[in-house]
């Protein structure tokens, strides 16, 4: 049986399983934390760091990728802070800034409530968060593609650029593909922000900056900032 350890997530202490990651130990309490190349039954990456988490206290306070971060005893960790709230929202304009057809990221930039873009727009037909080479090798065993190359020169292929003997023809990369997952308003949209789908800023990160409950990030029903002016009233 595997020890059990307790640390603390937004300020609830919480018992998670050694060998758990945050990311794993935040769902487990019904955190939401956003993802982007973590994908449950594959192995965790950090690649996009979109799942990023503050750790520690006081000044001595850092941003770590909440999937391949383990859950450690006594460990501190806001998940919805500023600081983090504001790192991912940069992190989603760069990937809309690399692929702004994706569904997968408009979805993101909704949630997040990114309504502008500051990084050159490249229209890239890939963002490189591996999933695809992740499911070929550890879900459908071909290990058929992989990444070459390093730097702006880095790109996912088969082999030696060849038509490989060890493709199934499943599919499996394709449909785990969030560049392959075109926006509502097809090949050609109007912008690089689609925003149909847009969530507010949560109401309330000034007075709360944690999460303050087990629904979603502080402030995204509104209820705390209502109760504040009522008793303020």
């Amino acid at each position: 049986m595997r020890e059990m350890l307790t640390l603390r997530i937004n300020g609830l202490d919480v018992r998670a399983e050694e060998g758990w990651s945050i990311l794993e130990t935040a769902r487990f309490y019904g955190i939401e934390i956003p993802t982007f190349c973590y994908r449950e039954g594959l192995s965790a990456w950090g690649g996009c760091r979109l799942c990023v988490v503050e750790i520690g206290e006081g000044v001595n306070t850092k941003l770590v990728s909440s999937c391949t971060y383990p859950a450690t005893k006594g460990l501190v960790v806001r998940t919805h802070s500023n600081r983090v709230i504001a790192a991912r929202k940069v992190l989603v304009e760069l990937l809309l800034s690399s692929c702004p057809s994706s569904k997968t990221i408009q979805d993101l930039a909704s949630k997040l409530g990114v309504q502008k873009v500051r990084f050159k727009v490249e229209h890239e037909d890939c963002v490189y968060c591996g999933l695809c080479v992740r499911i070929c090798a550890e879900q459908m065993g071909a290990k058929a593609i992989g990444f070459v190359n390093r730097g702006r020169n880095v790109r996912i292929t088969t082999p030696f650029d060849s038509k490989s003997e060890e493709c199934l023809r499943c599919g499996a990369c394709m449909y785990v593909c969030p560049a392959c997952q075109l926006r509502c308003q097809g090949p050609e949209p109007p912008g690089v922000i689609c925003g149909s789908c847009l969530s507010l800023n949560p109401t309330c990160l000034e007075s709360y900056p944690d999460l303050m409950c087990y629904m979603g990030g502080a402030g995204d029903c509104g209820t705390c900032v209502r109760e504040k002016s009522e008793k303020a009233d």
